[in-house]
């Protein structure tokens, strides 16, 4: 898929994630309808309602390309396509059901094992991330846009980390000292990727945890922005496993944190 083409589909969703945005708001006011799924994580009318306009436009957008969205995917069959969209419409579903800002919505399109195209819009902070090649990537904050490429935003020599726990653990811990982390602050969701690729936060590490659609979207923001993203061992991160599990991460804005 050429880059232009790519260029147009992530500029055709915009509008879809900034109206599916507003409806995660609206229905939140309202008073969301909750249910727990087979796996005991909740899920909210809000979840299926932004998930039904992602997938709607999509299928709009490119008919042929197949969609696994975490609220329908049938984990009995496998995933065999070498293009697909990974779709996780929000990530951050309990901060989303307790009123909080950091839940995303997500869409990504992956190409042999690499996400190449990602959207997340970030509601209630009025931001929004898309990416289409490397050395694309832009953030639309307050209705102005910018391109965006891991420039250091911290004072030199102060390197942030971020957690999605208040406590990480030894293996984390340990990992993080190697980079000389000055200080550890806790966030939710996908967001965590794309504050690193605006320089924001320097480095995210984390054991295996999620699912693919839950990173790939930030994924493809922060890659194209400029940051290095393998697992913990220093292997590729890849897309596509048959269970959709996420492996260790670790994600640096650049080699060096502190410039």
């Amino acid at each position: 898929m050429k880059i232009n083409e790519l260029k147009s589909i992530s500029e055709s969703l915009i509008d879809t994630f900034y109206i599916a945005g507003k409806e995660s708001v609206d229905l939140y006011a309202k008073g969301l309808k909750i249910e727990i799924k087979e796996d005991n994580s909740p899920v909210s009318n809000g979840d299926l309602r932004v998930n039904e306009l992602i997938t709607n436009k999509i299928k709009e957008l490119t008919p042929n390309i197949p969609i696994v969205s975490e609220e329908t995917v049938d984990l009995n069959v496998k995933n065999t396509a070498k293009i697909f969209w990974l779709i996780d419409p929000i990530d951050g579903t309990k901060e989303y059901i307790a009123g909080k800002d950091e839940y995303t919505l997500n869409a990504a399109l992956v190409i042999n094992t690499v996400p190449v195209l990602g959207l997340v819009g970030v509601p209630k902070k009025n931001r929004l991330f898309y990416s289409y090649a490397p050395g694309e990537s832009y953030l639309i904050d307050d209705g102005k846009t910018k391109k965006i490429n891991c420039s250091k935003q911290q004072p030199k020599g102060k390197v942030v980390a971020l957690s999605s726990v208040l406590k990480p653990s030894d293996v984390i811990l340990n990992k993080l000292k190697k980079f000389n982390v000055s200080s550890i602050v806790k966030m939710a969701s996908s967001y965590k990727f794309c504050v690193i690729a605006t320089g924001e936060f320097d480095i995210y590490a984390a054991r295996e945890r999620a699912n693919e659609w839950d990173y790939a979207a930030g994924h493809a923001v922060a890659q194209n922005a400029g940051a290095i993203i393998k697992t913990l061992d220093e292997k590729p991160f890849l897309y596509g496993k048959e269970d959709y599990k996420n492996p260790s991460l670790l994600i640096k804005r650049a080699e060096n944190l502190n410039d």
